[in-house]
């Protein structure tokens, strides 16, 4: 089953497992220093783009899963739901956690996983199973990179949750292992997946915001009573971050959907990041509010910006406006609003249900907004015309995480090419690192390597997919 692209308006205007010697050999310190730099490392001989390659057909998707705090444990539920998809096996360096996942599988009656457990190399020993086809990684932030290129390197596919690595020679080297392996790593941006977000990517690529000119995201999210706690984010892992780094830690959420109505990769891409930061203030305040004198907080320094926001600049002349800020008092918002030459679409800013806002020309006058919910409905996705109900009762996140995992386990059992690739997940996860090197330099610019070595150029399908059926279950 093959999936011909779409014809939009877009379009028509142009607009082998791994050896442990590969292992060792796939980045030297040379490669290692020009990654560093920004520079495009040479592929190695072997080593070829993966854009265009398609999943090999699995009749059924074999998920395992590293991982099992909040995030981990609470999306087995979702890949188990879909159909056609078993969750293998499951990890985490706690075993309590690995029991307590399979017995809840077994509870609601799917296939009792097998479980690894209770050390810090519980992972390696899963990825040794010939049962699985997809890893799904959800442990902290600092062993995305480690996880992922190992289970690339066990010959799987590989999804990896917010950011699939933290600095720059790292993502070249997934990118690099993804090339030689020939196995796909993708980036698990459930916000890529989001109902208005597809919205918006459909009325950009049919045009309807004429030439788009500038987009703005972020991930605006008062975390403060989370990173707090003592027992959400195991050993305060997500708080320390804020210690150790000045980085824009978390920006995808807002910056993907953009980028994906942008065609980045696709026909456009990214070009030079310039950072700011305001004073970290937030979480050293709270603290002094509300945790007792003898709580382990009162030990940190707190060096990450409260708000820190990235100018990103694109080859066609486009501005994206990139914003992460968990430390501050505000309500929930991943902005996500994109303008063009015809007019504007703002979202978390109007009325229910669909929170967005819209100006549109020759539709509207008056300098007035209108409400979003008849665009949406014109425009809404295939795929949230065929799952979200389903995606409803299975998925958190409003059912973008289901809508995720369904149209994962769909492409693998299909044999489609990703809608989100390592390019992909590499370029939207860059401004981590590269924010720190503008910071480092007064807010000049720096440059934001070409994953795709050149191929960015090349009009292709993405997010904006063509309808297509989930092969039957036998």
């Amino acid at each position: 089953m093959s999936e011909i692209p779409a014809v939009s308006r877009r379009m028509l205007l142009g607009g082998a497992v791994a050896t442990g010697a590969l292992a060792a050999g796939l980045i030297g310190s040379a490669q290692n220093a020009v990654a560093s730099s920004g520079q495009e490392p040479s592929r190695r001989p072997g080593q070829k783009s993966m854009i265009g390659v398609p999943f090999d057909v699995r009749r059924t998707v074999r998920v395992g899963v590293i991982g099992l705090g909040n995030r981990g444990g609470g999306m087995i539920m979702g890949w188990s739901a879909v159909p056609g998809c078993v969750v293998a096996a499951v990890c985490d360096i706690r075993a309590n956690r690995v029991k307590s996942a399979a017995d809840r599988l077994e509870a609601k009656g799917y296939p009792r996983p097998a479980e690894f457990g209770g050390s810090a190399d519980s992972y390696a020993q899963m990825l040794k199973r010939d049962d699985i086809d997809l890893v799904y990684i959800a442990t902290p932030w600092e062993f995305h990179y480690e996880h992922g290129k190992a289970s690339l390197l066990s010959g799987k596919h590989v999804m990896v949750e917010l950011p699939i690595a933290t600095e720059l020679h790292e993502l070249w080297d997934l990118v690099d292992t993804s090339e030689l392996t020939r196995k796909h790593l993708m980036l698990a941006e459930n916000c890529s997946y989001g109902r208005n977000e597809l919205a918006m990517l459909k009325m950009a690529h049919e045009g309807m915001f004429g030439d788009v000119t500038n987009g703005h995201g972020g991930y605006l999210h008062d975390l403060r009573e989370l990173l707090f706690s003592d027992t959400y984010y195991t050993d305060s892992w997500r708080r320390l971050w804020h210690t150790r780094s000045t980085a824009s830690f978390y920006p995808m959420h807002g910056l993907a959907p953009i980028a994906a109505a942008m065609d980045i990769n696709r026909g456009d891409r990214m070009t030079l990041l310039r950072a700011t930061a305001t004073a970290p203030r937030g979480l050293a305040d709270y603290r002094a509010r509300f945790m007792p004198k003898d709580h382990p907080s009162w030990k940190e320094t707190y060096i990450n910006g409260d708000l820190v926001t990235c100018m990103i600049d694109t080859a066609k002349g486009r501005v994206i406006r990139a914003e992460h800020d968990v430390s501050s008092p505000r309500p929930y918002s991943r902005i996500n609003t994109l303008a063009g030459s015809r007019g504007i679409f703002e979202d978390y800013a109007g009325p229910a249900p669909t929170g967005g806002r819209i100006y549109l020309e020759p539709d509207h006058s008056g300098h007035a907004w209108r409400d979003f919910s008849t665009y949406r409905d014109e425009f809404d996705h295939w795929l949230w015309k065929k799952v979200g109900d389903d995606a409803a009762n299975n998925g958190g996140h409003g059912g973008m995480d289901y809508v995720l995992q369904w149209r994962t386990v769909q492409l693998i059992r299909a044999g489609l090419v990703p809608d989100i690739d390592v390019y992909d997940s590499a370029a939207w996860c860059s401004p981590v690192p590269l924010s720190v090197a503008s910071l480092a330099k007064n807010g000049r610019p720096v440059e934001i390597p070409d994953f795709t070595r050149g191929d960015w150029a090349t009009l292709r399908q993405g997010l904006d997919s063509r309808p297509t059926d989930m092969p039957p279950v036998a």
